[in-house]
């Protein structure tokens, strides 16, 4: 492979909530190999995180199947590449001192702590601020007194941290850092928000102010520094990776998933559907208000976006999937587990529309959305229910989508629209099943690439790809239409009508049945 040897490569990283992926790809966007490594969150101190060791090891391991594969399929080692794009899960709080210590564990995006900063910063900017956001955690700590505020030298995302120890440059993509602070129409940090909250912060008489803590935003297409020979080890500390790299923007997931859907236009938009599941919508105009379930952030190029997040998503079709394949086991039968997801997901489709009086909340985490600062998974059924395998798995495909639904109507209610909605994620995996759920859900059509698998680690490598290879003034939009999805296809569902009924009538007794879900959170 001439490209390898050459190092003609792009490599792309995106450190997910349970997946840690690498891509390499050649100069046409093709996959040339990929390597992965699971790794979970813990639950500490009442704070969901991550540790940085494991920040390190997992990126380390990763690049080594990565490299592993190449030297299988080609009999060669991975010496250099031409760029690099870091992207991983986006918002959250990672904080250092002067002297680039850590200062508390990294606080993630599924924390839901916040609510009192970010309802004052909202109210206080007239622009939602949703929990997760890194302005809200940093305004939560200073309300809360902790000790770690006046030592506050810089504050990051995950994958502006990743790449600033790979580089030495303390930078973030323009998508990223809108999940930090709001964003104006130049991708600059808004700078009368900026000067609000120096105010509202003024008597603690801290030594520093919030521009003093930012990393620097660049937008797609920029070089956003070379990998240095540290970076290179902290990657590959075996010294085979070479360092010299041009690095691009590092990118947040809901960024990269644009990229990697083609849908970073106008009146495009596209649903990511795994451990938490959100919408990315490109407005062409403003929203008429402020609302606090629609997070307003951009492209990876700087366009106005509406987001509606939400934490929960797959999590408890693991669990409940889990549990099916523990009790075949026991009968001594085992199966295969893409097969048993397949068959499970399937066995939905044959369940009454309206799932048989079965209802679902897939709460492991706090869900603002909806107003909640913890989550309990719940089932619940009247006694009169059709209690069987087909309905229970249909209520848990509906409840994935639940709360995305109740955001996604103040957006129909905007006259926002939309020329196509492109998923992909986990939740579709199963040919034909999340997908028409989707479809069913929203009301629109629901469209899956065939490289929609690819996922955030291929959409981070094409703008890695995309700072080195575009032509002067070659926007971003251009660039995947012509260049990367020239050629692709993808097959669109349009809703069924019994299956959106059934959804509706699903719906009534989901946002009904909130107060159990209340209930089981206070009790």
């Amino acid at each position: 492979m001439q490209s390898v040897i050459n190092g003609q490569t792009f490599l792309g990283i995106e450190l997910g909530s349970t997946r840690i992926k690498s891509v390499l790809i050649d100069k046409n966007h093709a996959i040339i190999a990929s390597g992965s490594h699971q790794w979970e969150n813990a639950l500490v101190d009442g704070s969901w995180t991550y540790s940085l060791d494991d920040v390190w090891s997992g990126l380390q391991l990763s690049l080594r199947n990565l490299s592993q594969n190449i030297k299988t399929q080609y009999n060669m080692e991975l010496k250099s590449v031409s760029s690099i794009g870091i992207s991983a899960m986006m918002h959250g709080y990672l904080a250092f001192d002067k002297h680039d210590n850590l200062l508390v564990p990294f606080r993630t995006w599924r924390n839901t702590t916040t609510a009192t900063a970010a309802t004052a910063l909202t109210e206080e900017f007239q622009f939602n601020i949703p929990q997760r956001w890194s302005i809200a955690h940093l305004y939560q700590a200073i309300l809360n007194e902790e000790s770690h505020i006046k030592d506050v030298a810089f504050i990051t995302t995950l994958a502006g941290y990743v790449h600033w120890k790979l580089t030495g440059e303390k930078v973030i993509g323009v998508g990223d850092a809108s999940g930090v602070f709001p964003i104006d129409s130049n991708s600059n940090y808004e700078s009368i928000m900026v000067e609000k909250f120096n105010t509202l912060i003024a008597s603690r008489n801290f030594e520093w102010s919030l521009q003093d803590l930012l990393p620097t935003i660049k937008n797609a297409g920029d070089k956003a520094g070379t990998l240095s020979p540290e970076g290179a080890k902290l990657l590959d500390p075996s010294g085979i990776l070479q360092p010299g790299a041009t690095l691009c923007p590092p990118e947040g997931d809901a960024g990269t998933g644009m990229v990697a859907t083609n849908s970073v236009a106008e009146r495009t938009g596209n649903i990511s559907a795994g451990t938490s599941i959100f919408a990315m919508i490109v407005l062409e105009k403003a929203l008429s208000k402020v609302y606090m379930e629609v997070d307003m952030v951009t492209t990876p190029a700087g366009k106005p976006v509406a987001m509606i997040h939400c934490n929960n998503c797959s999590s408890d079709i693991d669990a409940w999937i889990k549990l099916f394949e523990e009790s075949l086991s026991v009968f001594g039968v085992n199966v295969d587990k893409n097969t048993l997801y397949e068959t499970l997901y399937r066995k939905a489709l044959e369940g009454d529309i309206n799932c048989g009086g079965i209802l679902t909340y897939n709460y492991y985490s706090g869900e603002p959305i909806t107003g909640f600062d913890e989550g309990r998974p719940l089932l619940v059924r009247k006694p009169d229910a059709k209690f069987n395998l087909a309905n229970v798995m249909r209520s848990l495909l509906f409840s994935a989508v639940g709360t995305l639904k109740i955001g996604m109507d103040i957006l129909d209610g905007e006259n926002v629209r939309l020329d196509q909605l492109l998923g992909h994620g986990g939740f579709f995996k199963t040919q034909g099943v999340g997908q028409r759920v989707m479809a069913a859900a929203l009301g629109v059509p629901v469209t899956i690439m065939e490289s929609a698998g690819e996922g955030g680690a291929w959409g981070i490598a094409i703008l890695a790809a995309y700072a080195v290879q575009k032509a002067e003034s070659e926007t971003l939009e251009s660039y995947l239409t012509e260049k990367v999805f020239v050629n692709e296809k993808g097959a669109s569902m349009e809703p069924c009508p019994k299956d959106a009924q059934g959804f509706s009538e699903y719906m009534k007794a989901y946002v009904s049945g909130l107060a159990i879900e209340r209930a089981a959170v206070e009790n």
